[in-house]
């Protein structure tokens, strides 16, 4: 047969002598989160924040002034704090974050759900990297790739910057694979379902019932949403429908914004300041839902889970939940394969 003979194309057509066989044509679809350290140590977190904090989507400071701050101040002490946060959340059976681990979960309940696709994942920073993994499924045979950034909401801090980094991978290929981006997701009543019926187990689980839901978001610079960014519209607009499905006020669920890193004005309120606010003003029972993130982390089981939970029963609060993110439950997987099968019209059978 053709496919067994590596002198031949795809299409059964022989090479040219001394040049490989083209394999067969087949899809892909990436999935692209953030990234982490390969390591809970000093020495890992340094690299992987080096890569983080140099891009100029993260941080837009002229370089003269920023990387002087960035490798004089921040790269010699910030990583050996941010390891001691990693370690308390780390995944010691399998010895990787938790965010690696749901990520590639993620990725093999949707090759899984699709049969017909090449299905990866990647890390815009750390590795697996973009380029990396848009090569091997080059070499797969995939000639056509759908690129899903793991980001509901949309900023130019995450999803343009996994963008720069596909065409950026691909500039250098003589043969580029035709590259489709899936769009921002905050909106997609198979999120906003998804959202509800993880935070309906989670709530069911209980023994007591939350006085409040602070809905928490990741932050970004206030200037950048003046720039433009629509990322506080998209997560107001994820707050609002995940409030109408679940049948919340909005002084029962408000909309809060944390991780907030420099001196400069953040998007606000600050996630720690409501929750201590509502401590102080005799909340006793909360919980904290964070829809921008699909996949648990450092952001949400050390930020939330631990350091909040601190922050509140240190203000007079008694009782603390952080609800898990969407990670491999059977509807986050259903929504990616939602937007795999629409963003791939024309390519994928229905």
């Amino acid at each position: 047969m053709d496919g067994d003979n590596p002198a031949k194309t795809a299409t059964g057509s022989h090479t040219p002598q001394g040049h490989p066989a083209v394999a067969r044509e087949r899809i892909g679809i990436l999935l692209v989160n953030l990234g982490t350290p390969e390591a809970p140590e000093a020495g890992a977190v340094r690299r992987y924040l080096r890569e983080f904090l140099s891009d100029e989507r993260i941080v837009d400071l002229p370089r003269a002034l920023w990387l002087p701050i960035l490798y004089g101040v921040i790269l010699n002490v910030r990583p050996a704090a941010t390891a001691r946060n990693y370690k308390k959340i780390w995944r010691e059976e399998s010895n990787e974050s938790p965010l690696r681990y749901y990520t590639r979960a993620q990725s093999d309940a949707l090759a899984s759900a699709l049969g017909d696709a090449t299905v990866d994942w990647a890390m815009r920073y750390g590795n697996p990297s973009i380029k990396s993994r848009l090569e091997a499924m080059k070499e797969a045979g995939c000639t056509r790739i759908l690129i899903v950034p793991l980001y509901p909401q949309y900023s130019a801090t995450t999803t343009a910057s996994v963008t720069d980094a596909v065409f950026d991978a691909v500039k250098a290929m003589r043969w580029q694979p035709a590259i489709r981006i899936a769009p921002a997701f905050h909106d997609e009543p198979a999120y906003i379902a998804a959202l509800a019926a993880v935070t309906n187990r989670h709530l069911q689980s209980l023994h007591w019932a939350p006085e409040r839901v602070v809905i928490s978001f990741h932050g970004i610079p206030q200037r950048y949403f003046d720039a433009g960014d629509p990322y506080y519209c998209h997560c107001a607009k994820t707050a609002r429908l995940l409030r109408q499905h679940m049948g919340w006020t909005e002084e029962f669920a408000p909309l809060a914004f944390q991780s907030k890193f420099g001196r400069e004005k953040w998007l606000e309120p600050a996630t720690d300041a409501t929750i201590e606010k509502l401590a102080g003003e005799g909340v006793k029972n909360i919980a904290v839902i964070m829809p921008g993130f699909v996949s648990d982390c450092i952001e949400t089981l050390e930020e939330i889970d631990i350091a909040a939970r601190e922050t509140f029963i240190a203000a007079g609060g008694e009782t603390f939940t952080a609800l898990p993110c969407l990670n491999d439950a059977p509807e986050m997987i259903a929504l990616l394969e939602t937007i795999a099968r629409r963003e791939t019209a024309g390519w994928l059978s229905a």
